[in-house]
């Protein structure tokens, strides 16, 4: 989650600052160096991000890469720099030059908004043609991230990147033809679907038709689909509200004997000289039965204990502090009537 603010920090710093942005060593600084230090890496030390490294290529010498990044001091990853207005084209890349002279298995070519990570599944040392990850670091999303994760210093293993990266490298070919065939079917991809379905001959007039069948059949399964995600989404979350709407009915522990509501009935008879009976309210708890004004717990009038082996009268004063007068029964609550009226003067007032 660190990693994942991080980035969008980053790809907002990237949008608010890029049309200040003119060299390629803007690029660098500005763009390029906090995403290396994201990862984990410190990028003022120079025994781990070595500026301008250079790797001497037979008789040329001299050729340098932007960065090279270094752990137990072999380069893990070679990265090329360019100014985040050019397209990157790694077939001019140095990379491909720099790649089979160093020990590293992972290059990075960017220019600060878009990055492509390359390695070498197809041939031991020479650096692939086309990446195994690429992305747009202002459009990031969380499968991305996840493989960004990978490179961090923290996770960095070269083994588990290599072994994920030829499934990364051809589930992105494979989307892309995807993308490519709904938008414009090839001929060999209809009659896929032709021959399964037409009994006759699949003339050029036949298989025309079946060009816009086929594209439309694949919309509409591709939109059914995500309907049918996100009808699945909204029921399970309408289920799910309905079940914490539903309160699971609580078993009253509380049990109002005949005996408390004779007491209550009492003291409404003494109180109703100074209130309406209707403001007269009981609430009945485990501890004991309570009285009260308009049915504010801040405004207690009594409380009855008449539940263990001693029963209560319990009376406050203006402190609404409770005093207990022991009864035997509950007409010995007669016996308090003026403090009980008198408790009524205290909110009355």
């Amino acid at each position: 989650m660190e990693l994942q603010n991080q980035l969008k920090a980053l790809a907002e710093k990237v949008i608010k600052l890029k049309e200040q942005i003119d060299t390629e060593e803007s690029t660098k600084h500005a763009f390029v160096l906090p995403f290396i230090n994201l990862l984990g890496y410190d990028t003022f030390n120079p025994t781990e991000v070595v500026p301008e490294f250079t790797a001497d290529l037979g008789l040329k010498k001299g050729e340098k890469v932007d960065y090279a990044i270094f752990q137990h001091d072999v380069p893990i990853i070679i990265i090329e720099c360019k100014n985040w207005k050019e397209k990157l084209n790694a077939h001019n890349s140095q990379l491909f030059r720099y790649f089979h002279t160093t020990k590293t298995r992972f290059a990075l070519l960017t220019n600060g908004i878009e990055y492509q990570f390359f390695t070498d599944l197809e041939s031991a040392n020479k650096m692939d043609e086309k990446p195994f990850l690429e992305f747009d670091i202002t459009q990031l999303k969380e499968n991305v991230v996840n493989e960004i994760a990978k490179f961090h210093k923290t996770n960095f293993n070269v083994d588990e990147i290599v072994d994920n990266a030829s499934s990364l490298k051809y589930t992105k070919e494979i989307k892309k033809l995807i993308g490519e065939e709904l938008q414009a079917p090839t001929y060999d991809f209809v009659r896929l679907f032709a021959s399964r379905i037409y009994t006759g001959r699949l003339t050029e007039k036949v298989m025309g038709e079946f060009t816009d069948l086929v594209s439309k059949a694949f919309i509409q399964t591709i939109s059914e689909k995500v309907n049918d995600r996100l009808n699945s989404a909204l029921h399970k979350e309408a289920e799910k509200q309905q079940e914490e709407d539903k309160e699971p009915e609580k078993v009253s522990k509380v049990d109002t004997t005949e005996e408390e509501m004779d007491g209550y009935r009492i003291v409404v008879a003494i109180l109703r000289r100074k209130l309406s009976v209707d403001r007269i309210v009981h609430r009945d708890t485990q501890s004991y039965f309570g009285i009260l004004l308009d049915d504010n717990n801040r405004k207690p009038l009594c409380r009855l204990h008449l539940n263990g082996g001693n029963k209560y009268l319990g009376t406050f004063d203006q402190h609404k502090e409770e005093t207990r007068h022991p009864i035997e029964t509950v007409d010995d609550i007669y016996q308090f009537e003026e403090l009980l009226l008198q408790t009524v003067d205290y909110y009355e007032d």
